[in-house]
């Protein structure tokens, strides 16, 4: 199935679930829009609802389960609409409510306060029976994969050198330690919505890396970006400080939480660099500053010096 052919049959999804027995019409003449349109998901809104198809292989059992997660915990995970059905492309499709999400023009209004209390709600959920493992460390390997199927590099050497040297489990080659834990496993910006939109609370989004792991994955990422200079510290200070008032397990409830977040804040690092270089090598670009400050943290902590990568992918 092409991709216009997937994005039609989402629309048309999300539009039967928004005029159950319209027919093939639209009695709101609202068209359908693409939210994201990537390897790992392609989303379709129309009205109210959101179609979601996920990747090609998704475990359908795994999926169910998280999607069962994701409705016993109304208030943190946005609930679906409907189970998962498979269509003509194999693929497992979704329904959900429509969030209004973080607006990305207006910074000073991420809601790293509400992100970091829901966390820490989520990770002190009970955890459901049968939960799958969570995904973030599946996802960094096949970061590193990418990375390697791309071709050379002059920033990949280090970034595989500081990938080397992390610990079994978090490049996928290993279970988790102590592995007890719900965890989002792939915590950003872009997965809280407003529900109900446009004014609703903060709920988090995207179940596909839901699972039981170690909850301080889901710290990782913000912890990352503080530690490479691309989240300011009062940012970073106010994230932390919010999950640990929540009663956030992943870390001490006082004093230096690094040692609790290096493994997953070096594996996140990691992770970013590889896909950044991997984007550049096929779109034959530099590195921008943003791709640049992840591969030089990478290459202070395999011992190289910063500020490689500058030129053009070959």
């Amino acid at each position: 199935m092409t991709v216009d052919s997937l994005v039609s049959v989402l629309g048309g999804s999300a539009r039967r679930a928004v005029h159950p027995g319209a027919g093939a019409g639209c009695p709101c003449a609202v068209g359908d829009v693409v939210l994201a349109e990537r390897d790992d998901g392609t989303v379709v809104r129309h009205g109210s609802v959101v179609a979601k198809a996920h990747a090609v292989g998704t475990d359908p059992v795994a999926l169910a389960r998280r999607l069962s997660v994701a409705a016993g915990l109304p208030g943190i995970l946005l609930p679906p609409l409907a189970a998962a059905a498979a269509e003509p492309s194999g693929r497992r499709v979704t329904l959900w409510p429509y969030g209004s999400p973080v607006d990305p023009e207006d910074p000073d209004a991420a809601p790293w306060e509400e992100a970091a209390t829901l966390l820490a709600r989520l990770h002190r959920a009970p955890v459901p029976s049968g939960t799958p493992p969570m995904r973030g460390p599946v996802k960094a390997a096949r970061a590193i994969a990418r990375l390697r199927a791309a071709g050379p590099h002059p920033a990949a050497a280090p970034v595989l050198r500081a990938w080397a040297d992390l610990p079994d489990w978090a490049r996928d080659q290993a279970p988790m330690p102590a592995a007890t834990t719900l965890c989002h496993g792939d915590l950003h910006l872009g997965q809280l919505v407003r529900h109900p939109a446009p004014d609703g609370p903060w709920v988090l989004i995207d179940v596909d890396d839901l699972g039981v792991g170690d909850p301080a994955w889901d710290l990782a990422r913000p912890a990352a970006w503080y530690a490479c200079g691309l989240l300011p510290p009062d940012e970073w200070l106010r994230f932390l400080t919010a999950y640990r008032q929540a009663g956030g397990p992943a870390v001490p409830a006082e004093g230096d939480p690094w040692p609790a977040l290096d493994v997953a804040a070096r594996a996140l690092t990691v992770q970013t660099a590889a896909l950044a270089i991997a984007k550049s090598v096929a779109a034959e670009r530099p590195l921008d500053e943003v791709q640049q400050a992840v591969v030089d943290a990478c290459a202070r902590m395999s011992g190289e010096p910063p500020e490689l990568g500058q030129g053009r992918a070959s």
